[in-house]
């Protein structure tokens, strides 16, 4: 067995107080290691490459009090924190993704050391491979649908004859124009995520149903109401694109966004039973 940790030997490691934060995993080869001498990774932590079996991970070592299990919950629930770390993270994945095939790792994902690493990917070797197969020569689109009724035309006003009862009745008739309207919208949209189904049927080489995105995580207006990603090869990702793009051309009360094309998250990341998790 070979387990080589490139790199890394001139970083500090005092009593064990710095962990090892993994990025992404691919074939060992020049491009990752190329990668590493021109990438910094979260807080500019240089990165290396730990490499075993074949494997290689893109690596940087964090102190250990800010990324253990209660450093890093404090982390991830600061919004500001949490974007930064998201920032450099997926800015290592990309830089790796336009060199060669990669599996992102989720965000914040760590090992007490480099040990570890490579061990995780000596365990996983086989997961690894495959994937890495499946994945080679594809991207990652995602779109998101919303309903926002109140982009569609308002209800014509009801016709007020007089005061008093007529008054009330506009106000009720009023009431259920603005209902039929919404129910609509959101009507329009169930259907569009529906032919959105059947149009990437023999395009897409596989689909992953995301939650719909709420709160502080929604930056579109209306309601998302779908928050899917596909699997899609690379020379029919601005095909696809378009198609999705346009489903909601003329559908009043429905928006469509297409994000993408990204390194393959939603396809990629297994959930290691051993670990990974924190230290």
């Amino acid at each position: 067995m070979s387990i080589r940790t490139d790199g890394a030997s001139g970083l500090p490691d005092p009593g064990g107080e710095q962990l090892s934060y993994v990025y992404a995993v691919g074939r060992e080869g020049p491009a990752l290691h190329g990668l590493a001498s021109r990438l910094p990774g979260v807080d500019g932590h240089p990165l290396y490459p730990v490499t075993a079996g074949g494997l290689s991970a893109l690596v940087s070592r964090v102190p250990a009090d800010t990324f253990g299990a209660q450093g890093l919950s404090a982390q991830l629930e600061d919004l500001a924190r949490l974007e930064t770390l998201a920032r450099a993270h997926h800015a290592v994945v990309d830089g790796a993704f336009a060199e060669t095939s990669v599996l992102p790792m989720r965000l914040a994902t760590v090992y007490l050391d480099d040990a570890r690493v490579a061990d995780m990917l000596l365990r996983r070797r086989g997961d690894f491979e495959d994937l890495l197969g499946r994945l080679e020569g594809h991207v990652e689109l995602g779109m998101k649908v919303y309903a926002d009724p109140r982009t569609a035309a308002a209800p014509a006003p009801a016709a007020v004859t007089s005061a008093g009862a007529g008054a009330g009745r506009a106000y009720l008739q009023q009431r259920r124009a603005t209902r039929r309207r919404d129910q609509d919208a959101y009507r329009a949209a169930s259907d569009l995520i529906v032919r959105a189904g059947e149009l990437t049927r023999g395009v897409v080489a596989s689909r992953v149903v995301h939650r719909p995105q709420q709160g502080q995580l929604a930056s579109h207006s209306g309601v998302n109401v779908a928050n899917e990603a596909y699997l899609v090869p690379r020379a029919r990702t601005e095909e696809l694109r378009r198609t999705l793009t346009g489903l909601a051309d003329g559908v009043p009360g429905v928006s469509v966004e297409v994000t993408g094309p990204w390194a393959p998250y939603s396809f990629a990341t297994p959930v290691d039973p051993d670990g990974g998790e924190g230290p």
